[in-house]
């Protein structure tokens, strides 16, 4: 799941996806709130899940946990 998830991060910031520390903070990564609302959309869309971006979901290892307990 971390894979996909990264490709869709990656393609949705037109990097690499291996230059992409998952441990970072969203503001790390230059997130802000509209970013991470789009980036959840085009996650639902692409694994077909209902993604709630809750407070508590601060950087890609947490996205990728909350995915799996899906």
């Amino acid at each position: 799941m971390k894979e996909k998830v990264l490709a869709i991060i990656a393609d949705y910031k037109g990097v690499d996806a291996s230059t992409i520390d998952t441990s970072k903070t969203w503001s790390e990564l230059q997130f802000d709130s509209l970013d991470v609302t789009e980036l959840a959309i085009r996650l639902e869309d692409e694994l077909g899940k209902e993604i709630d971006m809750t407070p508590e979901i601060t950087n890609i290892d947490a996205l990728v946990a909350y995915i799996e307990s899906l």
